[in-house]
């Protein structure tokens, strides 16, 4: 089995190291990709192709895991040469996903949960190819949750509605706590109700939401696109809050 990767950040690069198995392997290209990420490719090795398209032409499964704002342009560009199963990794809209699968024959939407580059995150998969994909359970835990694409977006987004909000406000109540020299003891009192791991996890929260503070953007951005008519107002002051 050849599995084709288009993208090659902390996403990608934990499923190359997490699916192991002799009769898997991996391909992708330099195409287009930034300097950071072809010495990352490059010291991975994983075999390289000239194309994205020859990936896709190739492979068995193809991930697609770049940015929510290329997710659809990636698709149209390459998708239609995927012979295999395409599972898309970026968090995006259930508009989007439907957008992809007219541009993608077998087509799977796709979610992690959990920090991306840990050893157990998880991997939510809808849509009426995710029977070819369970073999993943070997590597990483893989749980269906329906034959229609759209729905691991949608799980993606509400979680994302919490999770984004609550790292920026965590930002901000850091911020204040510091500015009064109380930051110790600020997280000291929050954890006798949150758990002794609050204050590692937060701060672990904090420096991933600022290290990647435009790509969780893209992604707030595309939940009050997908949400419009529901009230997002702390959702809407996550995204300001990030932008800064």
């Amino acid at each position: 089995m050849i599995i084709g990767l288009i993208g090659f950040g902390k996403v990608n690069q934990n499923l190359f190291k997490l699916i192991k198995a002799n009769d898997i392997d991996f391909i992708t290209s330099l195409e287009d990709r930034s300097d950071k990420t072809c010495e990352n490719i490059k010291k991975s090795g994983i075999q390289v192709l000239d194309t994205f398209e020859e990936v896709a032409i190739k492979s068995d499964i193809l991930f697609c895991a770049t940015s929510p704002k290329t997710a659809l342009d990636i698709a149209q560009k390459y998708g239609k040469h995927c012979r295999g199963t395409y599972l898309d990794l970026n968090n995006i809209s259930p508009e989007t996903t439907l957008k992809i699968s007219e541009y993608v024959e077998d087509f799977v939407d796709g979610a992690i949960i959990g920090k991306i580059d840990s050893e157990n995150p998880i991997l939510y998969i809808s849509g009426q190819s995710c029977h070819k994909l369970m073999f993943l359970n070997e590597f990483i835990d893989t749980r269906k949750i329906s034959d229609s694409v759209g729905d691991a977006a949608i799980l993606k987004m509400l979680r994302s509605t919490y999770t984004k909000t609550l790292s920026a406000l965590l930002i901000e109540s850091q911020k204040l706590a510091k500015k009064h020299d109380l930051e110790d003891e600020f997280f000291d009192v929050l954890s006798l109700t949150e758990g002794d791991e609050f204050k590692g996890k937060s701060l672990s929260r904090i420096e991933n939401t600022l290290s990647n503070s435009k790509r969780k953007s893209e992604e707030l951005e595309e939940i009050i696109s997908y949400f419009k008519n529901e009230d997002l107002t702390m959702v809407k002051a996550a995204l300001k809050k990030l932008s800064q």
